[in-house]
Order: C-alpha cells, then sequence, then structure tokens
C-alpha cells in the first residue's frame, strides 16, 4: 500500500506544468528548498511543485571594480 502512494505522489509531481525542475533552477542562480525560503530570499519559480520551491536572494550579489 505504501507503495502506491508513492507512486501516485510522483505522478502527481512529474505531470504539474510549471515544474521546472532542480537543474534549471541552479542554472538560475537559484537553490531548491523545501517548505519556505530562508530569510533574504523570495520564490522565484518551482523545483516540483506545491512541495520544492525554487528560492533565490533578494539582493543579486554584485561586484564593483
Amino acid at each position: 500500500m505504501g507503495i502506491l502512494v508513492l507512486v501516485f505522489i510522483f505522478v502527481s509531481l512529474a505531470q504539474h506544468g510549471d515544474a521546472h525542475g532542480p537543474d534549471s533552477c541552479i542554472h538560475g542562480g537559484g537553490l531548491c528548498r523545501v517548505g519556505t525560503c530562508a530569510s533574504g530570499e523570495y520564490l522565484a519559480q518551482y523545483c516540483f511543485e506545491p512541495v520544492i520551491l525554487c528560492c533565490k536572494n533578494l539582493s543579486p550579489a554584485t561586484t564593483e571594480s
């Protein structure tokens, strides 16, 4: 019974059209997090909707020379 529940959850997550995947989050300069974004971060997109968020820093680090 537990295996069926896991399969159902996996299929449900895989069918979401808004999920971009962890690779696109990392390439976009963000980190995938479970739950909520950390302090100083905002929700940019979903890695796997609705559980895993793609969070980015509010103020990107800039280097001035």
